[in-house]
């Protein structure tokens, strides 16, 4: 959805980002309850002030000291913006620091749970108990209140755990109410928009369709559409909306780069044409991208080969069809917020994410229908749009697909020994319930062989490693705690079935530090 649409504005709670971990979740949870959400680095906060449609604004967390040098703050005029604002642990800080109040360093961070009594509600804590549970990571606190202010919580470590000057529209907490931990986080957060804030619209993924279905029209008229598709969620999502929105001037092209897991591209050509109107095209550039990856083993080198390559073949593919206007990507929220940190441009992890690597020269007008929402949103709206649970439940995939899960140099031999792999890790995720506990797994091939026995016979082949992590959006990431008995399962089935490999190895650890992909 463009938020920024004239026929389609929605009342909106800003957050401004410090640099929390915690900030994309203030925004989904936000949405959760109702209300359309939007994240800004707080260094662009004044894009939030005097816009009709912004009704409160929220203060997140960061890393910093607010008594640093140099440390992130925003202009006193979002202290007059006159809508209610919530400050939450930096946010708290900061907004009492500029308002008069002290800032005192702790004796010893407090991270993890702890317990709040509320002595003042002050329409924040209503419908929650005297006493409860919240979630605390914090150096500093608020060492003296401003004058106005009120304390409405506190704990046992600390006297001012909330604190609120109602008649300016101020709250804060020092705690997360964002985190499930926080046990009535939810209802904080509701109440917050809801009575302190004044929103009654409600803003729901579904609500979304209509409205993206209308823009689509409003944008493209009868000019035609190239929609470029992997066979993930987002791609699939983008391609229905607009299958809806504009029917025969939609051109869907699907390139089998041969990275694909085992019968995938089939399996995505099928489920694809069964939904849209007109059938995909399918190119088959297997050779294409094999051939250019021979023997290649540097990572960020795989990546821009198979993005070029991509494009090429995107390019000729296309040529074929006539003259496109535009191009459809399913680039997500996470996407943008990501290229953008709270300092400035961030640092790249990777580059050519997925099909939205193509290049601005190639000269299409873009569309984006899914640019403001998370994952979990798109899979909403793939759900009322009857797209098929077991395309909308499908683990994200690297667009440079199993080039950057074969560690080292790429060959034909190895893409079979990994496919065969992890179609046997994720048909034993299946069938054991773990699959849809996951948020995504995938094996990876080691670049080392290991001395093994098989039968009589010493061997010297492959080791493979399992990866699966648990999240909410990808941003950050813990290891999947798989039951032994499935692990044991897999690894049997794995060096039993496939002859090249026998070794297999269990990934432990989360992101951060590590990434989800290996390469």
């Amino acid at each position: 959805m463009n938020a920024n649409a004239a026929h389609h504005v929605h009342d909106e709670i800003a957050v401004l980002d410090f640099g929390s971990q915690y900030t994309q979740l203030i925004a989904r949870r936000l949405r959760e309850v109702g209300v359309f959400s939007q994240i800004y680095p707080y260094h662009r906060y004044q894009d939030v002030l005097g816009r009709p449609e912004v009704k409160g604004i929220v203060l997140s967390g960061g890393p910093s000291s607010v008594s640093d040098a140099g440390a992130p703050d925003v202009g006193d005029d979002v202290l007059t913006a006159g809508v209610p604002i919530l400050g939450i642990c930096y946010g708290m800080q900061l907004l009492a620091k500029k308002l008069g109040g002290r800032i005192e360093a702790s004796d010893k961070r407090e991270y993890g749970p702890a317990t709040i009594h509320v002595e003042d509600e002050a329409g924040f804590f209503h419908g929650t108990p005297a006493s409860q549970g919240v979630w605390m990571s914090h150096g500093d606190r608020v060492g003296a209140l401003p004058t106005g202010f009120r304390v409405i919580a506190s704990s046992e470590s600390i006297p001012y755990a909330a604190a609120a000057d109602p008649d300016r529209k101020f709250w804060c907490v020092q705690f997360h109410p964002e985190v499930v931990h926080t046990q009535h986080g939810m209802t904080l957060l509701k109440n917050f928009v809801r009575d302190l804030c004044g929103v009654s619209e409600e803003w729901s993924a579904s609500m979304f369709v209509d409205e993206a279905i209308s823009e689509i029209r409003e944008q493209v008229g009868d000019r035609k559409v190239l929609c470029g598709v992997s066979g993930g969620v987002d791609s699939t999502v983008v391609a229905a909306i607009l299958d809806k929105a504009i029917g025969e001037q939609l051109h869907t092209v699907f390139v089998d780069n041969g990275l694909l897991r085992l019968g995938e591209a089939s399996q995505v050509e099928h489920s694809l044409n069964g939904f849209l109107h007109r059938p995909i095209l399918r190119v088959d550039a297997r050779n294409q991208f094999l051939n250019r990856l021979e023997g290649v083993a540097e990572p960020e080198r795989k990546r821009k080969i198979i993005g070029n390559t991509f494009i090429e073949v995107f390019k000729s593919a296309t040529r074929d069809l006539g003259d496109f206007d535009f191009l459809a990507q399913g680039t997500l929220y996470p996407d943008r917020i990501e290229s953008v940190s709270v300092n400035g441009p961030s640092h790249v992890i990777k580059t050519h994410h997925n099909v939205g690597g193509l290049p601005a020269e190639l000269g299409f007008e873009l569309i984006e229908p899914l640019k403001d929402l998370f994952k979990d949103e798109v899979r909403r709206v793939g759900r009322s749009l009857d797209i098929p649970d077991a395309l909308l439940m499908r683990h994200p995939f690297p667009g440079p697909g199993l080039g950057v899960r074969i560690l080292g140099a790429v060959d034909r031999d190895k893409v079979r020994l990994l496919q065969e792999a992890d179609h046997i890790y994720i048909e034993e995720l299946h069938a054991s319930g773990q699959y849809t506990k996951i948020w995504q797994a995938g094996a990876v091939l080691l670049p080392v062989q290991t001395v093994g026995v098989m039968g009589d016979q010493r061997t010297y082949e492959y080791a493979v490693a399992l990866r699966a992590v648990t999240s909410m959006d990808g941003m950050t990431a813990d290891w999947a705690r798989i039951p032994n008995d499935v692990l044991a399962r897999i690894s049997n089935r794995i060096i039993n079935e496939v002859p090249g490999i026998n070794r297999v190895v269990y990934d432990i650890s989360s992101k951060p530090p590590s990434t989800i992909e290996w390469e």
